[in-house]
């Protein structure tokens, strides 16, 4: 077991670098770049951090010499032989040579593509331009960098004992959380914690104590390089970037209204039939059950991620009784800023109604909430999203109006042809 508070009185980013490889990402990166490769390889894209926590003035808190430092290690970064045997020969979601040969070759000779930053009232701009299956491999790594590094500025002048108590303290609290876990029978949770973690150490930690304590309760993790090297399931399918970039490059409002369902019949075909979750909160899931294509309603499950979970999921429960699916067959995975209270609610509610999963993210891996002075260490909402294609704005409506990004024009656009009425605002907090 890492020593982490020596490990962080000691810092040295050479010998802690935080990324320390191209599949410290999460899984559905990897998923989703394989697809995009095979779709849509030259769309040009761009990708631009987004501090939704505005308080938490990054730029005055984070070093720009060592964010540069971490960055452009980041961009040294290629595939390892053992990293490139684990993706070509290991079995993901029982499918073996789950990446193609074409893909592998590419990205076995993948580099990074350059970053562009500045300083601006107090927040990092940061921003990432090229081709799409390139620039989307920034997003985790930045958002990595970004939280690690504000981590490491709170603790930089705290003494070698204070950090031990720190960190135990941490430690006690997440095995309180996994003891209350362990009490629900049938209960699957996943770790979905990377994007926003307190530090690699800390989320390897974070993993390897549920392993332990959850036996097969746990299912694994998002992040690739701990799955590879905890020997455990790398889990993920996708995410909001593929509608909000197919839906930029619609040519019409008819395109734009085909665009969400145009990328699971791409990620159909991709996978042969595997994977098939659906994510139906990027402009609305109401509208989207509502007018989805039949073939949809035979899909496995959906994720939900943003918005009330509970009214999301028994939107989806009504919608394939409609539609002469059985609920009970049909696995609904929350993954929305959960914590342990929420999981016990929504397991309460939901169990054996539906096949329940739960991924749990920054209050899984960056809990330090009151822990230090100031509470300096508390999580905020940090996101890096592709902000347009071809030239063109992207859009995201969500479940949470709070959630939305876009001009305000393109906004009011999708809202139209997407029929988005009135939405219920929700704090966004991580």
């Amino acid at each position: 077991m890492v020593d982490i508070a020596t490990r962080v009185h000691n810092h040295n980013w050479r010998i802690d670098p935080i990324v320390r490889s191209l599949i410290d990402t999460d899984f559905y990166k990897l998923l989703m770049c394989q697809s995009i490769f095979r779709n849509k390889p030259e769309t040009n894209v761009v990708f631009s951090l987004i501090n939704r926590s505005t308080k938490v003035r990054l730029a005055d808190l984070v070093d720009e010499g060592e964010l540069r430092e971490q960055l452009d290690h980041v961009r040294s970064l290629s595939l390892t032989r053992g990293e490139s045997t684990w993706l070509r020969g290991n079995t993901f979601y029982g499918k073996r040579q789950m990446f193609r040969s074409d893909f592998m070759e590419w990205f076995e000779a993948l580099r990074l593509p350059a970053y562009h930053l500045e300083k601006r009232d107090g927040q990092y701009e940061l921003t990432f331009e090229g081709k799409w299956p390139e620039v989307m491999l920034w997003e985790i790594p930045a958002l990595a960098v970004l939280m690690e590094l504000r981590s490491r500025a709170v603790l930089k002048n705290m003494g070698k004992f204070e950090l031990q108590v720190l960190y135990a303290r941490a430690m006690a609290r997440i095995w309180e959380k996994v003891e209350r876990l362990r009490a629900l029978p049938g209960l699957k949770l996943a770790d979905f914690g990377t994007r926003r973690r307190h530090g690699f150490l800390w989320q390897d930690w974070c993993v390897q104590a549920l392993q332990e304590g959850l036996g097969d309760k746990f299912t694994g993790t998002s992040n690739c390089r701990i799955a590879m090297r905890r020997d455990i399931e790398a889990i993920g399918t996708n995410a909001h970037e593929l509608p909000m970039v197919y839906a930029a490059l619609a040519r019409d409002d008819a395109e734009l209204a085909q665009a969400p369902y145009q990328v699971l019949a791409d990620w159909h075909e991709e996978h042969d039939g595997n994977l098939r979750i659906m994510l139906p909160d990027t402009y609305g899931t109401e509208g989207f059950l509502k007018n989805a294509p039949d073939w949809l309603a035979s899909w496995t499950g959906i994720r939900i991620d943003s918005g009330d979970p509970a009214a999301a999921a028994e939107t989806a429960i009504r919608w394939w009784k409609q539609r002469g699916e059985d609920p009970s067959q049909k696995l609904v995975i929350f993954s929305d800023g959960l914590d342990v209270p929420e999981i016990e609610r929504l397991y309460a509610q939901f169990h054996g109604r539906v096949k329940v999963s739960f991924g749990w993210g920054t209050m899984l891996t960056n809990d330090f909430r009151g822990l230090v002075p100031g509470d300096g260490l508390a999580p905020f909402s940090l996101v890096c999203k592709a902000v347009s294609a071809n030239g063109r704005p992207t859009v995201k409506l969500s479940d949470n109006p709070n959630k939305a990004m876009g001009p305000a024009d393109q906004i009011e656009r999708y809202k139209r042809v997407f029929g988005v009425g009135e939405q219920q605002v929700a704090e966004v907090f991580v």
